[in-house]
Order: C-alpha cells, then structure tokens, then sequence
C-alpha cells in the first residue's frame, strides 16, 4: 500500500477499520506493537484517527485518556508504503493538539522510536513515574515484567 493522493488526518470510521487492523497487525506481528482483534478497534473508534491519502488509510493512532492530565497515544502504525513521509509525526501531532483541546497536560508515549518522539517534543521519563499506566494497561501485558519499551511523556501548556 503505498500514497496516491493527498493526505488528510481525520477520525476513522468503520469503513476504516479492517485497514486499520492490517497496518496494526503488521506491527504485532514484528513484536513491537500489542495486536488488536477488530472488537477492540470497534469499541474504542471514537478514539482514533487516521491519515487518508483518498483511498487507503496509511497511518493510524489512538488517544487513550489514562487520567485527568495524562492521555497515551497508542496503536501509532505506519503503512509500509507510507513510511519516511512525515505521517506519523501528522499524526501525533493531530492527538497533542487533541490533549489541549481536552484540558490535559501531559501526553505519553510507549515506544521503541525515541528518536521520532524525540522530534515530535517528547522527552524520556522512568516508567516508575506513571502509576496510572502501569496499574491499568501494564498489569495485564504479556510483557510484564521485561517491558522494554522507553516511556515518553511531551508536557503541554
């Protein structure tokens, strides 16, 4: 899947979601993104967005609110075809301007891609330093205890 025409970042719909789930899925399947079964995508639409080039979806995120000022972008996942062209930074960009709208201070991201956070204005923190997340995403995860992901938090206005 590669781009064919312009790119707009919007909310999905469920016309989106089988995409969605193929560009997650490719991810899971490398380990280095948790898979989602398409009743997760479902449940949680309203909290996702994606990049549109006019006929696929090339890029997806979520926006998962953990607490009254921390909110985590997951499920960031970049089609193949897509890559090295700015989508993922559009998209995370598109859910910290979603965090102010919402009144939260703090975004986090789990990731593998520090240098790409890094860009997009996040900074490395100790997972320690998250209760929030840890006892209600990281306590059910198979990566439990050997979690290598880096913890990156972007602090807003």
């Amino acid at each position: 899947m590669s781009m064919t025409g312009a790119l707009t970042i919007r909310h999905a719909r469920t016309s989106d979601v089988d995409q969605m789930l193929m560009i997650i899925n490719q991810y899971a399947q490398q380990g280095i993104m948790l898979p989602r079964s398409k009743i997760s995508i479902l449940e949680s639409l309203q909290s996702f967005i994606v990049a549109y080039d006019g006929q696929n979806v090339v890029g997806v995120a979520g926006l998962h609110i953990l607490w009254e000022d921390l909110a985590e972008i997951r499920s960031l996942a970049i089609a193949e075809g897509a890559k090295g062209m700015g989508v993922g930074k559009r998209l995370v960009l598109s859910l910290v301007e979603e965090s102010e709208r919402l009144g939260i201070r703090r975004v986090l991201a789990l990731t593998y891609q520090k240098e790409f956070f890094e860009k997009c204005g996040f900074r490395v923190v100790a997972k320690e330093s998250l209760p929030q997340k840890v006892w209600k995403d990281c306590i059910n995860c198979s990566k439990l205890p050997f979690c290598d992901e880096i913890a990156m938090i972007r602090e807003l206005g």
